[in-house]
Formats: structure tokens, C-alpha cells, sequence
């Protein structure tokens, strides 16, 4: 009965072991100008996510702008207040687990990691608003129980410039949320990330170059990913934090691997197989390591059966061969 007895705890415990180890399945669902359904959120659950992003949006008029304007009538409904909310309580009454995840849209599309103010006044005017906009979606994960709060995205020159600041903002944000947090560092932003230790995840955007080829094959994205690896395992050992690829994807064009972060329009040549290729690696690469959280694949449009497809050269998977490539190693 003794032995029973110890059997029985240990199969708790290594089920208790395994479960806590379930990765990050993550989609991250792109705003729109309506509120979703279940029709929306069925093909989230049939690709075997677990994970949502939901992102609302503060706008910048220019890179030295200081103030961040949200919850606009102009904003399209999904990326404010109202509609991050209906679209996360539409998630969560389907068992998906939420992320928010804030993020900055500077004119023209221009690039957030270069936000830098040139005097002291504007540098506490950003301050100010920034925090504005962070705490009131703070308190909202905190309303609707989201699991995880994405305390900024790709803001190096903001990060590095103000770290105090920063401190003081993740001691502000845990006084109204009480989730895990992260920070959406850019690919080659996230060595220098100083506030890592304040956080529970070592969030990363990893849009790696790991191929030079017009088709990487498998094995050519694994050697490639071999030296980025590396760095990412000695920070997530540095701080003793798991990591989490806040954003991963590619696009379906030739050289997917090269520069996976160029979403200029004149890569305008369809290549399928390379965007399966560099998702496969991409999973062989991270999916089965302890220290790797899991991610989220940008991007996921409400409007599945609608977007996407084989002549599609954007990020989405949705309507392409990888849509079963992720939804194959996210079941797994």
C-alpha cells in the first residue's frame, strides 16, 4: 500500500513536471476595424494555439515626437481599449490564454527602435504619456486575468537612454497587474536589455538572419541559427529567465532567411517552400528546449478564410503550407 502510495505521487508530480513545461503557442491577432466572433477565433483554436497576442495601439507623429496618442475615434476598433478587450474576452471564452502586448506605430511606418528625445523636457513628456498609455492596459490584463503583459516593443534607443525610468515603470506596472511580464526586445536589441532581472520572461522578436540562400533548406537554417542560439541560451542562463520569442515568422519570399525582418513591398516574389523551410528550423531549432518558453507567429488576421493563401508573399501563414507545418508542431 506504501509503495502504491509513492507510485501515485510520482505520477502526479512528473504529470505536474510536464505540464508546467507546455510551451507557448502563440498567434499574434492583428487589430481590425470590427469586433470578432467565434467564427474569427475558431481557426486560432484549429491551429492548436494556446496563446493570443492581442496588440492595441499609441501613436508618435515622428521619432522625436514625445507624446504616444491612443484610444483615438480614428484607431481602427481592435487596437483600442474597447476593442483589445472584446477581442481578448472572445479568446478566452474559447480557452485561448492572452498576451497584451502594447505596441508604437511611429508615421510612416518609421522604425520604434529610434525614438530618441533631444532635451530633457521632452524626454519627461514621452515619460509621462508612455506611462499613460502602458498603465491603462496594465490595469485592463489585470481585469480580464491576461496571463502576460508586454511591457514595450523594439525601443532600444527609449530603453537604453532611460533606464531608471524603465525601473520605475515595471515597479508601477506590478502595483496593478499581477501577471507574468515581459518586454518585446528586437532581435539584436536584447543583449542589451538592462532590466531582464525585473522581468519573468527574456522576450525577443527574433527575426535572426540565419540563411543567405534564395530556398534555405532545413539543415541550412539550423547551422545558421547555431551562433544566434548560443548568445540566446547564455542570456536566458545569465538571468535565470526562460525566453520567449514575443514575435516569430517569415515571410513567403525568396531569401525568407536572409533578412527576416524586411517587410518592404518589393520583395514581391512568392516562395512557399522557403517560409516552410525557415519554420521548420525555427521549431527544430527552440521548440524542445527546457529554457525556450515558446512564441508567437506574426501575424494572424480575424478574417481567416479571407486572407493569406499561395500567392500571398506576406508574413501570415494562413491559407499556405505552413499553416499545417505550425499547426503540426504546436500539437506536438
Amino acid at each position: 500500500m506504501k509503495y502504491i502510495k509513492l507510485l501515485f505521487i510520482t505520477i502526479i508530480c512528473t504529470l505536474q513536471s510536464c505540464s508546467s513545461q507546455t510551451k507557448i503557442n502563440g498567434v499574434s491577432f492583428v487589430a481590425s476595424r470590427t469586433a470578432v466572433t467565434e467564427e474569427h477565433v475558431n481557426p486560432v483554436i484549429e491551429i492548436n494555439a494556446n496563446f493570443a497576442a492581442v496588440m492595441p495601439f499609441g501613436f508618435i507623429k515622428e521619432l522625436k515626437h514625445p507624446e504616444v496618442v491612443y484610444n483615438t475615434k480614428r484607431q481602427w476598433y481592435g487596437e483600442s481599449r474597447v476593442g483589445v478587450e472584446q477581442y481578448a474576452k472572445s479568446l478566452e471564452a474559447k480557452g485561448i490564454k492572452i498576451m497584451i502586448k502594447p505596441q508604437i506605430w511611429v508615421s510612416r511606418g518609421q522604425f520604434t527602435g529610434y525614438i530618441k528625445m533631444e532635451t530633457e523636457a521632452d524626454w519627461q513628456t514621452l515619460e509621462t504619456s508612455y506611462s499613460s498609455f502602458i498603465l491603462e492596459y496594465a490595469k485592463l490584463a489585470q481585469e480580464i486575468n491576461a496571463d502576460i503583459f508586454c511591457i514595450g516593443t523594439e525601443l532600444e534607443q527609449f530603453v537604453t537612454n532611460r533606464p531608471a525610468y524603465w525601473n520605475g515603470l515595471i515597479v508601477e506596472i506590478r502595483k496593478v497587474y499581477k501577471g507574468k511580464l515581459t518586454y518585446a526586445a528586437n532581435w539584436d536589441e536584447f543583449k542589451r536589455t538592462p532590466f531582464w532581472s525585473a522581468l519573468d520572461f527574456i522576450g525577443v522578436d527574433a527575426y535572426f538572419p540565419v540563411s543567405e540562400s534564395k530556398t534555405p533548406t532545413v539543415a541550412e537554417c539550423l547551422e545558421g541559427w547555431k551562433m544566434h542560439k548560443s548568445v540566446i541560451k547564455e542570456i536566458s542562463d545569465r538571468y535565470k529567465k526562460p525566453i520567449l520569442f514575443t514575435e516569430f515568422g517569415y515571410r513567403s519570399v525568396d531569401y525568407a532567411g536572409k533578412e527576416p525582418w524586411n517587410s518592404e513591398r518589393g520583395l514581391d516574389v512568392v516562395n512557399l517552400e522557403a517560409q516552410n523551410n525557415t519554420t521548420k528550423a525555427l521549431f527544430d531549432a527552440f521548440w524542445k528546449e527546457d529554457w525556450f518558453a515558446g512564441g508567437f507567429v506574426w501575424k494572424w488576421f480575424h478574417d481567416h478564410a479571407n486572407v493569406g493563401g499561395e500567392k500571398n508573399n506576406r508574413f501570415t501563414p494562413q491559407n499556405k503550407p505552413v499553416e499545417k507545418i505550425i499547426k503540426a508542431y504546436f500539437q506536438a
